[in-house]
């Protein structure tokens, strides 16, 4: 098989895919008022290039913040900054204070431009020497450079065109370093994969400022010509009126939106929609399966990360919980020793007998795949690559015929009772309960070593008392696995990229006014503060 991390020997860049639509006129983009084609996109784009150009001409390629949802303005920049060499900045609207202002600064952004709603955020920063500019007045300078020429910088695969924060569940954020050639490969090769081409409509409601909508969304549709239906923020109830509104065909999606779909009332005419394929990564494979029935849509669940220097792709042979066969050069690796961990040993009930030993970091042993770096961040770069490796920080396993396992990511490490557990294999048994809904699990203190804690939302229909029967009748469920505490929670708290913030459930641990039960002998009783 061969790697989804393996570097081509011409690497493509969003220049060249831009330049391939120039002379486009079927839809290139389309809001819920407007549409425009893809050739009129590149000639937007080329105006903002030569903003770009103008507002910074002393020849240091610009970095500029953005602080906007999934609007138009967003496409159009990425383009302007492909054409003029710049870089785009994806600020999260929901950093605040000096957080925002930190990550403004380690960017070096010299520009930042933002949404009405979101320019408030600014008003009080230390932002000497960065230009800001409210959305309405940035279109007012726009009109004065309309008709610009298409005079795109020379660029190569290795240029650098976005910077990408990670989602900073375990720390503050890292700015991702993503080239042309990151955004732009990913692109054409999902476009190609799936067959998609100029009669396809991509959906990216999915932030535009994380890596997930720029690589398998936004430049999915530019390089196979598809036009881009933009929704500003993710809805649940609101997606599939827009995917029968807009016509699409494909969508992207991260982390739990599968969920909040399907959480929606079920009509019996769910299917009846042009839905084709639907690709993201950390989807359950509960969602998974029940989302492709319901909306007759073929589903398919990668693993990656913001990085890019592991990927992980499912196939059709896939066993229940695994995330796919390791690919050249994806090994588990002893974080400690560096050796390679053995495999995965299974009891006829499917569970892990050895995981103190076969659980390890997830390695990529030929390099950086499609890591480029940190920016401003040599020391975080330096404990990505160690002696010439790619170490991702994502716990995993590995079985007798190389497939693939998720454990949880570094910092989810429990010891109980002396043991090594990762905490994906737990969430994964109790996602099976039909009234769990979502499940986080972390570790809270114990005399000794870890106590294992769950939070879960639920439906109305979930009985605390009756878990432990559930839990019991899991043969592949560990008697270390076992949740000391289970906290019901209205929603687990999330960035805006919808990762889970368990370092917030953890540090709440039993003080909480939520109601957790505690196992007893009998099974769960509700605890008392």
């Amino acid at each position: 098989m061969s790697s989804p991390l393996e570097r081509p020997e011409v690497m493509p860049t969003i220049t060249e895919l831009l330049l391939a639509r120039a002379d486009d006129h079927s839809p290139g983009l389309r809001t819920d008022d407007c549409e425009w084609t893809w050739a009129e996109h590149v000639r937007h784009s080329a105006e903002r290039a030569a903003l770009l150009r103008e507002l910074l001409p002393d020849g240091e390629p610009p970095h500029v913040g953005v602080l906007l949802d999934n609007v138009p303005e967003f496409s159009f920049l990425l383009g302007g900054a492909a054409l003029s060499g710049s870089v785009v900045v994806g600020l999260n609207p929901t950093r605040r204070g000096a957080a925002l202002e930190r990550d403004i600064r380690l960017s070096d952004c010299r520009i930042v431009l933002a949404d009405p709603g979101y320019a408030p955020l600014l008003e009080d920063l230390a932002l000497e020497g960065v230009q800001v500019f409210a959305l309405d007045s940035w279109r007012h300078e726009i009109t004065h450079r309309a008709g610009s020429p298409l005079d795109p910088v020379p660029a190569t695969g290795d240029d650098l065109l976005a910077l990408v924060f990670t989602s900073g569940t375990g720390g503050d954020p890292k700015a991702v370093r993503c080239t042309h050639a990151k955004i732009a490969f990913p692109g054409r090769m999902l476009a190609d994969r799936f067959g998609l081409g100029g009669a396809d409509v991509a959906y990216v409601s999915m932030p535009m400022f994380h890596s997930n909508a720029l690589m398998a969304g936004w430049s999915v549709g530019l390089a196979a010509g598809a036009a881009l239906a933009l929704r500003p923020k993710f809805s649940a109830s609101g997606f599939l009126p827009d995917v029968r509104r807009f016509g699409a065909t494909y969508a992207n999606y991260v982390g739990t939106p599968l969920s909040y779909v399907l959480a929606t009332p079920e009509k019996p005419d769910d299917a009846e929609n042009p839905l084709r394929v639907v690709y993201g990564n950390e989807g359950n494979q509960r969602d998974i399966a029940r989302f492709a029935e319901r909306f007759g849509c073929h589903v398919v669940d990668g693993f990656g990360s913001s990085e890019g220097g592991i990927a992980v792709s499912r196939t059709p042979d896939t066993p229940a919980g695994a995330l796919g066969k390791a690919t050249d050069g994806v090994a588990v690796l002893d974080p400690d020793t560096g050796k390679p961990c053995p495999p995965a040993e299974f009891d006829s009930a499917g569970r892990l007998l050895n995981g103190d030993a076969a659980i390890g970091e997830l390695v990529n042993t030929t390099g950086p795949g499609w890591f480029a770096g940190y920016y401003g961040a040599p020391e975080a770069d330096a404990q990505r690559m160690r002696e010439g490796m790619y170490w991702s920080g994502d716990l995993g396993y590995l079985d007798a015929d190389g497939f693939c396992y998720f454990a949880g990511r570094s910092g989810d490490w429990l010891r109980v009772d002396g043991e090594n557990l990762g905490t994906a294999p737990i969430e994964r048994i109790l996602l099976r309960h039909p009234h769990i809904r979502e499940a986080a699990v972390y570790a809270v203190p114990a005399e000794v070593g870890d106590a294992v804690m769950a939070a879960i939302t639920t439906t109305g229909d979930f009985d605390p008392a009756s878990l432990a029967d559930f839990l019991a009748a899991q043969a592949d469920l560990g008697p270390k696995q076992w949740p000391s505490h289970v906290r019901l929670v209205p929603e687990l708290p999330r960035t805006s990229t919808h990762k889970v913030l368990k370092r917030e459930l953890a540090a709440e641990a039993l003080s909480t006014s939520d109601p957790v039960w505690t196992r007893a002998s009998g099974g769960y009783e509700l605890h008392l503060l």
